[in-house]
């Protein structure tokens, strides 16, 4: 079986490389443990030549632990499990890649990290100076940046791994804004789209918070439905975290007065669940 045009896309996306130092591709060898994992998740019918995997969960694996060795090819392994023929088995591999590529890479992440100067944290001293030794200051200062900055970047790898996920749960796919039917104005330039699906144009987020600029960005977010009912989409929001604030507040409204939707907190949970048991033979999700 040869794959099609948007088989072969989807699979070189999932598995690529990308872009800075800390990226990671997807070797032969991973890509016949995530053939192995799905098969054996879905209950499928086993792939001659792939080889058998453990009894391990996924999550029991460490990142850089997760491998099969074989003759397969990965693409070979991913063609003979889309030959199977059920329903979204490719959604599912796709998703499971692109999840252990970001474990990959945020445990790259966390080995090479880099550990700020006291240059670059000294200011934030004034705040504290006196209340401890300097050298306790300096030390504490520096730890609380690290790991500052590391758990920014955890909230931006999330934020990058959630969309193609939810967009295949939902049924639909990411679109770049270069190749986007969802236009500026209803006729300007193409506007990225988390999840396209059909006359549908998902805004996709765990949370927002109420520290949303007012202008700039935010004056983005809140044209986009605008833009979607400009181009004949219907704008549809979904957020995970629902607490409460102004911002999301309005953002919610902006939607809703474009003719559209919004889920917020347990109802985004809610739809993703209806959307994905709606296809036969689905279990059900939750936030757990």
């Amino acid at each position: 079986m040869v794959l099609n045009k948007p088989q072969s896309a989807a699979f070189e996306k999932a598995r690529a490389t990308g872009a800075g130092g800390q990226a990671v591709s997807l070797t032969d060898s991973v890509v016949r443990a995530l053939v192995a994992v799905t098969v054996r998740d879905l209950s499928l019918p086993s792939l001659t030549g792939l080889g058998t995997m453990d009894s391990r969960e996924f999550y029991e694996f460490a990142p850089h632990e997760l491998s099969l060795e074989g003759e397969t090819a990965g693409l070979d392994a991913y063609e003979a499990l889309v030959q199977i023929g059920l329903p979204d088995t490719d959604m599912y591999f796709l998703s499971l890649a692109v999840l252990h590529r970001a474990r990959l890479k945020f445990a790259n992440i966390l080995r090479f990290q880099a550990t700020p100067s006291l240059e670059q944290v000294g200011p934030r001293g004034l705040l504290q100076y006196g209340d401890l030794s300097a050298e306790a200051l300096g030390a504490l200062l520096i730890l609380r940046k690290w790991m500052y900055d590391i758990d920014n970047r955890a909230a931006q790898e999330t934020g990058y791994l959630f969309e193609p996920i939810m967009a295949g749960a939902i049924g639909g796919s990411p679109i770049p804004a270069a190749s986007s039917p969802v236009r500026r104005g209803g006729t300007g330039r193409g506007r990225q789209v988390d999840c396209l699906r059909g006359g549908e144009a998902y805004e996709i987020k765990i949370r927002v918070t109420i520290a949303a600029s007012g202008q700039g960005r935010w004056g983005e977010e809140l044209s986009f439905p605008a833009d979607c009912k400009a181009s004949g989409f219907t704008p549809v929001l979904l957020v995970l975290d629902g607490t409460e604030n102004s911002k999301l507040s309005e953002l919610a409204r902006t939607f809703r007065q474009h003719g559209g939707s919004a889920y917020l907190g347990e109802d985004a949970w809610a739809h993703l669940e209806d959307e994905l048991c709606g296809r036969a033979g689905h279990p059900q999700i939750s936030p757990a």
